[in-house]
């Protein structure tokens, strides 16, 4: 079993999750985050002055999925979640020890 973390921009949730759907995911987890990375914020103008946002709006994805389903799902983030602009994000991929369905106790694959 995978953890699968993507960090994308805001606008682009809909698509991925749509995608997502399309393959068969059921279930995700989705915050709103802040962040950076190579793009290192930007600058704004407010009120005729200048200042630097350090931290972009960014949406955090989290998905638990079997190990079978890895490439899929990363080929259909990564087109979805496509700009071609600095900033469209990343994909962390971990490994699961362990999965419990609190309402039915079902463990490890059967509770995904």
């Amino acid at each position: 079993m995978k953890l699968v973390t993507v960090i994308i921009k805001p606008f682009k949730l809909e698509e991925v999750r749509e995608s997502l759907s399309n393959i068969g995911i059921t279930g995700l987890t989705v915050t709103e985050v802040k962040g950076f990375g190579r793009q290192k914020g930007h600058a704004e103008l407010y009120r005729g002055a200048e200042y630097n946002v350090n931290f972009l709006p960014k949406v955090k994805i989290d998905l638990a999925i079997n190990d079978e389903q890895l490439d899929e799902v990363i080929s259909t983030i990564s087109k979805a979640a496509y700009t071609g602009k600095i900033g469209d994000g990343k994909i962390f991929v971990t490994s699961l020890e362990h999965v419990v369905r609190i309402r039915t106790g079902e463990t490890d694959e059967s509770a995904l």
